[in-house]
């Protein structure tokens, strides 16, 4: 009797040859979880095949290795990021409201997965070290047809006498650090501040700051048309 109520109330397992798409969705989340928290090196597939509720088995018949695994996880979230901000910088909105729609874009990405920045500096740390045989693969795919689409929109935005003169090379790199900075340091901001920076309330504050902080830091003040002095007309 108690063996039939464990089996009726044990959670279902995702992972079958007959659900592909569910069962390597599941895998790719319960991945990026582990490989954010520990890294390639720490990451153990039977704890991601554990946590994606699938057998270890049916991990290795979607992906071959755990580097293979690892590669897959990092073209879902870059892939992800690079078809939210690309909506926006294929549209037709001028500079200004533009920069802010790719700034809010990227943020709300970051915000709605925010193990990412983990997983993009453990990368960035295993690149700096030489030891990615991804991050060429990266820069090529991701990370340098948006950079060159923003650097674009920001020369755009210069030569039409609406943003200041900056330079792309380090205003991008600034405008992204705010963002994934803020997810990245949260628990030593807690103990800082003492007050969880991960509440909704808090990060729409935090997405009104960066979006106020840009606009500060890159719009040109518009002229203003002096007003008309009214004069009595004398008869």
């Amino acid at each position: 009797m108690a063996q039939l109520f464990r089996a009726r109330h044990q959670p279902p397992r995702m992972g079958s040859r007959g659900q592909p798409e569910e069962s390597r969705a599941a895998i790719l989340q319960a991945a990026a979880k582990e490989f954010a928290e520990l890294g390639i090196a720490g990451a153990r597939t039977d704890a991601i095949a554990r946590e994606a509720r699938v057998n270890k088995a049916l991990l290795y018949y979607y992906f071959k290795d755990k580097e293979e695994l690892y590669s897959a996880v990092l073209d879902h979230a870059f892939l992800g990021m690079k078809s939210r901000v690309f909506q926006v910088l294929d549209s037709d909105l001028p500079p200004r409201e533009k920069i802010m729609a790719y700034v809010g874009a990227y943020f709300d990405f970051i915000a709605s997965n925010q193990i990412y920045p983990k997983l993009m500096q453990r990368e960035m740390m295993r690149a700096r070290e030489g030891n990615s045989v991804h991050i060429d693969r990266l820069v090529k795919t991701y990370f340098q047809p948006i950079y060159r689409r923003v650097g674009e929109l920001l020369h755009k935005g210069i030569a039409e006498g609406e943003f200041r003169k900056v330079d792309p090379a380090h205003f991008v790199p600034s405008m992204i650090s705010m963002i994934v900075f803020y997810f990245s340091s949260a628990p030593v901001m807690q103990r800082i501040v003492h007050f969880n920076p991960l509440t909704p309330h808090r990060i729409a504050q935090r997405r009104a700051a960066v979006l106020d902080f840009i606009s500060a830091a890159l719009f040109q003040a518009r002229a203003t048309v002096p007003a008309v002095r009214k004069t009595g007309v004398r008869k």
